[in-house]
């Protein structure tokens, strides 16, 4: 009789704690899932979001990718329209590269300055003067080679270029190489050296010897015609450079034997 007793009080006691909870919370009813699971169905159906690359937030297309260009002309339409490409310094003017198309010999410098900004193209300021008495020492015209840059920007101040401007730039350098096909590169300065090798030595350590590269190519290092400005007692150690790449480079191309 006991046992039917503690029963009735237990119901009675749960009874009251709904209507108590009731009362506070309203009655407990289950929720709808179908509508849930509907909706977690045509999410998973859908396609997958475009994901914004860098800080443009439309989708880039296959088409404004480096490696799509075909030519010189195409890779040139890319980089007009690659925000990538742009420093910190608003306003400025892209400096793609100059010469000779099917050079054997590509000319890599640092980033533009102030005249390259000015007219569009490489080395044309000062150490771009000197760069010309430099190449015609060694029986090149400056339409027989081809010159571009790490940067096609001009960044403020004429800073070296940054690690990430570098990163973002490369891309676009390396297919311009692709499709020019040099048998040697002649980096102008260190960061355009360290930049293509990927390594951290200093000028004395790289310069006056050949390195691998990319498809076969050659590189090697010599000081910025700047640096030369600054400095002239480095234009010894530069015409030592220079002499051996054009010794290098008759040996490849079969000139002057």
């Amino acid at each position: 009789m006991s046992d039917n007793s503690d029963d009735h009080n237990l119901i009675r006691t749960a009874k009251e704690f709904l209507r108590l909870e009731a009362e506070l919370y309203g009655r407990f009813q289950m929720p709808d899932i179908s509508k849930k699971i509907n909706d977690e169905s045509d999410y998973l159906s859908s396609p997958e979001p475009d994901i914004p690359d860098g800080t443009d937030a439309k989708p880039r297309s296959k088409s404004d990718l480096p490696e799509s260009a075909k030519t010189l002309d195409e890779l040139l339409d890319i980089c007009l329209n690659s925000d990538v490409l742009r420093t910190d310094l608003t306003g400025t003017r892209l400096v793609f590269g100059t010469g000779n198309p099917d050079a054997d010999l590509m000319l890599i410098g640092e980033a533009p300055g102030f005249q390259e900004d000015k007219q569009g193209e490489p080395f044309v300021g000062p150490a771009g003067q000197l760069l010309n008495k430099i190449l015609a020492a060694i029986s090149f015209h400056r339409q027989d080679v081809y010159i571009a840059n790490i940067l096609k920007h001009r960044p403020p101040n004429n800073r070296d270029p940054l690690p990430e401007e570098r990163d973002r730039s490369l891309p676009y350098l390396f297919r311009q190489i692709e499709l020019i096909k040099p048998k040697l590169i002649l980096c102008l300065g260190r960061v355009s050296a360290q930049t293509l090798l990927r390594t951290d030595e200093p000028m004395k350590d790289l310069r006056c010897r050949f390195h691998p590269f990319r498809e076969g190519i050659e590189l090697m290092a010599t000081f910025h015609p700047a640096a030369l400005l600054r400095n002239p007692a480095l234009k010894r150690a530069t015409w030592e450079d220079v002499q051996l790449l054009r010794k290098r480079y008759n040996e490849l191309t079969g000139e002057g034997g």
